[in-house]
């Protein structure tokens, strides 16, 4: 399970070390793509299978699940950790969750995000993130 937050910094190449932790559960290659939120997912192959499986199911006859499906996949690279503990970030998907040098790497349970950590600051200190509000909610559903 993926847990935590981690404070890195994006070399000038576009590398990132990945929390050793992470790399247990996340594996030597896995899945980046673009996240909700302008962050970054990232899948170990397992669970991308999974998670395209699902994707799979959604009807190609709506425009949504299509939308959905290409923001998905066509935002989709596989990466490999290096001998550092490192991947490379693709310039496309920095631009996307507006990387530029310091990243906040959080584990989500069966994911991890990588947020601009300006950004990561500015989400979880918003009113938006008002996590009383939020739970109180979860009860429709069923938690």
């Amino acid at each position: 399970m993926l847990l935590g937050e981690y404070r890195h910094n994006v070399d000038v190449k576009g590398r990132v070390s990945v929390p050793s932790k992470f790399r247990d559960d996340l594996g030597q290659s896995f899945v980046v793509t673009k996240g909700l939120d302008n962050c970054l997912f990232m899948y170990s192959k397992a669970e991308w299978e999974t998670f395209e499986e699902k994707l799979k199911q959604l009807p190609l006859t709506n425009a949504d699940a299509r939308t959905f499906i290409r923001f998905f996949f066509a935002g989709a690279t596989e990466v490999e950790v290096d001998k550092q503990g490192r991947i490379n970030i693709p310039q496309v998907l920095r631009d996307y969750a507006g990387i530029k040098k310091d990243v906040v790497i959080a584990g989500v349970a069966t994911r991890a995000e990588i947020w601009d950590s300006e950004s990561w600051d500015k989400y979880t200190s918003s009113e938006a993130l008002n996590v009383s509000n939020i739970a109180s909610q979860m009860s429709n559903l069923g938690i």
